[in-house]
C-alpha cells in the first residue's frame, strides 16, 4: 500500500483529489471572506444612514438645544434602536459626553471611541471596541437648529456589533457548503474519468516501472543491429531506430512523417506504404541488400499500424556470390573428373588394340584444350576467386551445351585489381551475374550458343571494362530498361522473390562505384560495364548515379 507501489493512475488520483479538495476549501474560504467583508460593509452602510437620519431629525436638534437633552434623547435612542435592530444609538455632546446609552448608568460618561472628525463636522465609520464590545460603527455630527454658520450641537453614534454581522456571514455557510460540495463532487469525478483513462493507456504499470520500460525499450532499439520501423494506423513513422535510419539513410527528423514522404527505394517504400504482410523480401537500394519484413502490429485485436525490420544482406550476397563461384568450380572438377575417367578407358582401351599413337593423339588433343583455357585464365586473372569463377562458369556452360571464351585481351592483374574501386568481391557481383544471365540466354537460343567474357583496363585514362555478350534473343529497349530492376526476369520464379535480382545486383554495385551500364543489341544481348579504377568522391558518385540509371536504361540496336 505503499505510494511507491501504486499504479501511475493511482498515484495521478490521489494527487487531482488532494489538489482539488485544497482548491475547493480555498475557494470556499475565499468566498465566505468576500461574504463577510459585504456583510461588513452593508453594515457600515446601514449605521451610517441611520445616524445621518437621527442627525438630521428635527427631534434631534430639539432636544440638542434644550436644557436636559438625555431625558429626550434616551428614550428616543432605545425607541430607534428597538426598531432598527441595530447594537447601540448614543446621542453625545460635541466633547463626546453621553446623552444615551443602552445601559442608562453610563450616560453622563465620555464615549469610548474617535469623535475628532464628527467634532470637526465630517461623518465617519470604523470597527472599534467600545464598552459593548466590537462593532462597526459611524458617527455623525448634529447641527445646531436655525444656527447661521452650521454649528456642530452634537454627535450621534450608531454601531451594529461584529457578532451580528459575523451570524449574518453564517447563515451563508449551507449555500457554500453545497456549491463547494458539488464543485469537490464534479472535480474528482473528473479526475477518476482521467485516471481510468490512463490506467487503461499505461496498463496499470506505476512510474517506476514505466521509467524501466522507457529506459529498456530506448537502450534495445538504440543496441540492435537490425533496423525497426513502425508506422501507426494513419501511414505516419512513429518510430525509427538507429540501425533503420542508417540502412534507409533516412533523416533525423522523420519521426511524424507520412510513410510515402520519406526518402525511401521504390520498392521499399511500395511495402511500406501499403501495409502489405512481407517476409524476408529482398531490396536493392542505392549501396546495400535487404532483407525486409513487415507485419501488423495487433494488441487487442486492434490493428495499430504495422512493424518493418530490416536486416543489412549486402556482405551475405557478396560471399554467396564467392560461394556460388567455388561451387561451380567444384561442380566443374567433378564433372571433369567424371569425363577423365571416361578419357583415360578410352585411351586404355586404344592401347590394348594396339594403336598406341591414336591414344597419344586422343590424349594429347584434350589435355591441351584444357590446359590452354587453364592457362589464360590464370594468366590474365591474378585474383585466385575470379580466377575459379570464369574456369567454373565454363564448364557450367559447356554442361549445357554453351561454349564460354575468354577473350585474349582479357587482364586483371594485380596492379589493376590493387587500386580498382571494383574489388574482387564486386567483381565477382558483376561477372558472375552477368554471365548467369548470359548462359541461360545462349542456353535457350538455338545452339550453337556462346558467351564471350572480356574484362579489362579501357582504352579511357583510369577505366575498368567488363563486357559479356551472348547468342540469345536479346533486349529491345523497353526489356533493356526494365533489365536492372529488382524483379525483372524472362523466367518463371520458382519461389517469390527468387529470380531478378542478379543484374538488379550487377546495376546496384555499378551505381555505388559511379560507373555506367550500356546494353547493346549484337548477336543477341551485349552487357558493357565501365567503372573508374579510383573512387569517386562522394559528390562526383550523387552526381554519377543519374548518368548511371540513364545508361543503364540504354539500348542501341
Amino acid at each position: 500500500m505503499r505510494p511507491s507501489g501504486w499504479s501511475l493512475a493511482r498515484q495521478l488520483l490521489v494527487l487531482q483529489a488532494l489538489l482539488l479538495l485544497g482548491v475547493v476549501l480555498l475557494g470556499a474560504a475565499a468566498a465566505y471572506g468576500d461574504v463577510r467583508r459585504d456583510a461588513e460593509d452593508r453594515a457600515r452602510e446601514v449605521v451610517l444612514g441611520v445616524a445621518q437620519t437621527l442627525a438630521a431629525s428635527p427631534q434631534t436638534r430639539t432636544a440638542m438645544a434644550s436644557a436636559d437633552p438625555a431625558a429626550t434623547l434616551q428614550p428616543y435612542a432605545e425607541e430607534v434602536r428597538s426598531r432598527t435592530g441595530v447594537f447601540f444609538v448614543t446621542f453625545m455632546a460635541p466633547d463626546g459626553v453621553r446623552y444615551s446609552h443602552p445601559e442608562p448608568d453610563r450616560i453622563g460618561e465620555v464615549f469610548v471611541g474617535n469623535t475628532a472628525a464628527a467634532a470637526a463636522g465630517r461623518p465617519f465609520t470604523e470597527t472599534y471596541t467600545g464598552t459593548l464590545g466590537p462593532s462597526v460603527r459611524a458617527v455623525v455630527p448634529v447641527l445646531a437648529a436655525g444656527g447661521p454658520d452650521d454649528r456642530v450641537a452634537g454627535l450621534v453614534a450608531v454601531g451594529i456589533s461584529t457578532e451580528s454581522i459575523g451570524r449574518d456571514a453564517t447563515r451563508a455557510l449551507p449555500a457554500l457548503a453545497v456549491a463547494a460540495g458539488l464543485a469537490a463532487t464534479v472535480a474528482l469525478a473528473g479526475a477518476a474519468l482521467v485516471s481510468r483513462r490512463l490506467r487503461r493507456q499505461t496498463h496499470g504499470m506505476g512510474a517506476e516501472e514505466l521509467r524501466r520500460l522507457y529506459e529498456h525499450h530506448e537502450s534495445v532499439l538504440h543496441a540492435v543491429r537490425e533496423g525497426l520501423v513502425l508506422v501507426d494506423r494513419d501511414g505516419r513513422v512513429l518510430l525509427v531506430n538507429d540501425a533503420a535510419q542508417r540502412l534507409l539513410d533516412l533523416p533525423r527528423d522523420a519521426v511524424g512523417t507520412a510513410a510515402g514522404d520519406l526518402p525511401l527505394p521504390p520498392s521499399v517504400a511500395e511495402v511500406v506504404t501499403s501495409g502489405r504482410p512481407a517476409l524476408d523480401e529482398l531490396h536493392l537500394t542505392g549501396q546495400r541488400v535487404l532483407v525486409l519484413t513487415q507485419t501488423p502490429a495487433l494488441w487487442e485485436g486492434r490493428r495499430l499500424g504495422t512493424v518493418v525490420t530490416v536486416r543489412d544482406h549486402t556482405e551475405l550476397q557478396d560471399l554467396a556470390g564467392e560461394l556460388d563461384a567455388v561451387q561451380a568450380l567444384t561442380e566443374s572438377l567433378r564433372s571433369q573428373a567424371h569425363e577423365a575417367a571416361n578419357r583415360m578407358h578410352t585411351v586404355v582401351s586404344l592401347l590394348e588394340l594396339g594403336r598406341p599413337e591414336e591414344a597419344v593423339a586422343f590424349a594429347t588433343a584434350e589435355l591441351e584444350l584444357a590446359q590452354r583455357l587453364t592457362d589464360r585464365v590464370v594468366a590474365g586473372v591474378d585474383d585466385p576467386v575470379l580466377s575459379a569463377l570464369l574456369l567454373g562458369k565454363t564448364a557450367q556452360a559447356g554442361e549445357r551445351g554453351v561454349e564460354l571464351v575468354v577473350t585474349p585481351d582479357t587482364a586483371l592483374p594485380d596492379a589493376v585489381l590493387g587500386g580498382a574501386a571494383l574489388g574482387p568481391r564486386d567483381l565477382v557481383t558483376v561477372i558472375g551475374n552477368l554471365l548467369d544471365n548470359a548462359i541461360d540466354a545462349a542456353a535457350d537460343a538455338p545452339p550453337p550458343g556462346r558467351v564471350t567474357v572480356t574484362a579489362r583496363a579501357d582504352g579511357a585514362p583510369g577505366t575498368l571494362l567488363v563486357r559479356v555478350a551472348d547468342t540469345g534473343r536479346g533486349l529491345d529497349a523497353a526489356r533493356a530498361r526494365a533489365a536492372f530492376q529488382r524483379g525483372w526476369s524472362t523466367k518463371a520464379a520458382a519461389t517469390p522473390g527468387g529470380r531478378g535480382l542478379g543484374l538488379a545486383l550487377v546495376g546496384q554495385v555499378v551505381h555505388r562505384l559511379g560507373g555506367t551500364v550500356e546494353v547493346e543489341h549484337g548477336d543477341g544481348a551485349v552487357f558493357t560495364v565501365r567503372v573508374p579504377l579510383q573512387p569517386p568522391p562522394a559528390a562526383a558518385r550523387a552526381g554519377a548515379a543519374t548518368a548511371t540509371a540513364a545508361s543503364t536504361a540504354a539500348a542501341r540496336p
